[in-house]
């Protein structure tokens, strides 16, 4: 049995909540542009107004609301995972080094190995 996850529709109010943010985003980075003349500190301000308004704005919608809920449960998860110690870590990058230079090792003779067969024994192209 399958199951299907139930998605709210978002109402008109919703919509208008989202075109505003983005409309406020628009003109916080139009703003930013615009004052180049008065200074770098009234760029910056009215940018970073712009956003935290239309930040606040987002959040007051449904699909707004839904990104803290996901937030607040990833968050809930994180918690739960049990994390290794700094002695684990260690011992499990030593392996991977250990691995890796086996690796290049076993490369690096192989490629020597063939290099040998093709080049001085089948072609007879020596060195």
């Amino acid at each position: 049995m399958a199951t299907s996850q139930v998605e709210t529709v978002s109402t008109g109010a919703d919509k208008a909540k989202m075109g505003a943010s983005v409309a406020l985003v628009v003109a916080a980075v139009a703003g930013f542009y615009l004052l180049r003349q008065q200074g770098q500190v009234a760029q910056w301000a009215i940018l970073l107004v712009g956003l935290a308004a239309a930040v606040a704005l987002f959040l007051t919608c449904e699909p707004g609301r839904q990104l803290i809920a996901f937030g607040r449960d990833a968050w809930r998860e994180v918690k739960k995972v049990v994390w290794p110690t700094r002695k684990e870590s260690m011992q499990m990058t030593a392996y991977v080094f250990a691995f890796v230079v086996i690796m290049a090792v076993f490369l690096w003779l192989t490629d020597k190995t063939l290099e040998w067969l093709f080049y001085d024994l089948i072609l007879g192209w020596k060195k």
